[in-house]
């Protein structure tokens, strides 16, 4: 019930709860602890993807044709941008721990801009794969892989809005 609550404002409410389950066995994680985690997960799973999409993009060099290899390179390199993106996002949460309330509105917009802009990178790799220029096997593998980036991305997203919704709230009544 906890976490559906938590999950309330994400697209991808279930996969959210899922997500976020195995953290919450011993201790129930705040607002702040649940966004970390799930920019955390979200990374994890990013690198994963551009792994899978960067031996793609190499098995595409050696046995297909031009015009499908360069597809995959710029989806390698849009998923590249993404897990860089998210990367930031996370060593910006981790900055916000050091610093408590010093720069935390810098801190929070740096960080939702970022998992923005891997949003945008991932939506945009999607675009490429989903046209005719990768088929079979590849394309719903790299299409199913990529789609749970984004979801998970967005969900972080929702999570981080959530946090710091709450976060700018219990300081302003701490501090009228």
């Amino acid at each position: 019930m906890y976490l559906q609550q938590q999950c309330r404002t994400a697209i991808y409410h279930d996969l959210c709860v899922q997500t976020l389950l195995p953290y919450t066995v011993k201790t129930v994680p705040g607002p702040q602890q649940l966004a970390k985690i799930s920019l955390a997960v979200c990374l994890s799973k990013a690198r994963q993807t551009k792994e899978y999409v960067d031996m793609v993009a190499k098995q595409f060099n050696k046995t297909k044709n031009y015009k499908d290899s360069q597809g995959v390179q710029e989806c390698s390199r849009q998923i590249n941008n993404g897990v860089n993106q998210i990367t930031l996002s996370v060593k910006e949460f981790q900055r916000i721990e050091k610093d408590a309330e010093e720069n935390f509105p810098l801190h929070e917009d740096n960080m939702q801009s970022w998992v923005s802009a891997a949003l945008t990178d991932i939506d945009m790799c999607i675009d490429g794969i989903l046209g005719d220029v990768i088929g079979g096997r590849e394309k719903a593998i790299m299409k199913a892989k990529i789609l749970n980036v984004k979801q998970l991305a967005s969900n972080s997203l929702a999570m981080l809005n959530r946090y710091t919704l709450r976060h700018r709230a219990s300081h302003i009544v701490k501090n009228p």
